[in-house]
């Protein structure tokens, strides 16, 4: 068989669809009393607890970064993925599962501080939690809340 680019080119598209259904189809586990669908790239972390200690909601690690953003322009790109910037509790539980996620540098969480100003980010080096000026240019990174019902 004589290998031509036109062969090459079909086969290239058809690997090409393959791919994106791939992508498409998303892979679910269950936890008891859950099925849980990721979409492609995105990463389970784990459960948040309420107050009380109870099951509250699954957290979901979206894929994707955002490089040298300020918080604002963090929320908004956030947001536009469909997702939320971490809370500090969602980023303490970020760091314990899927550290390896994250670039050893700062990301901003989805939580201001008193002085609106300032927003709190975490080093995932070590999980230190900071907080610095809403200007600050940081990293990003978003997330989706699954409730538990």
């Amino acid at each position: 068989m004589t290998v031509t680019l036109a062969a090459i080119e079909e086969k290239q598209s058809e690997l090409a669809k393959m791919i994106e259904r791939f992508k498409s189809q998303g892979a679910s586990f269950v936890i008891p009393g859950s099925t849980i669908t990721l979409k492609y790239g995105e990463r389970y972390a784990g459960i948040i607890l309420d107050d009380e200690g109870d099951p509250d909601y699954h957290l979901i690690l979206l894929p994707g970064e955002a490089e040298s953003i300020q918080w604002e322009d963090a929320t908004k790109w956030a947001a536009d993925l469909k997702g939320e910037l971490p809370t500090r509790r969602e980023q303490s539980l970020l760091f314990a599962n899927l550290k390896g996620e994250f670039k050893n540098e700062w990301c901003w969480s989805g939580e201001r501080r008193e002085d609106e100003r300032y927003a709190w980010y975490q080093l995932f080096t070590n999980g230190y939690q900071y907080c610095s000026d809403t200007h600050s240019e940081l990293r990003a990174r978003a997330g989706r809340r699954l409730a538990i019902l």
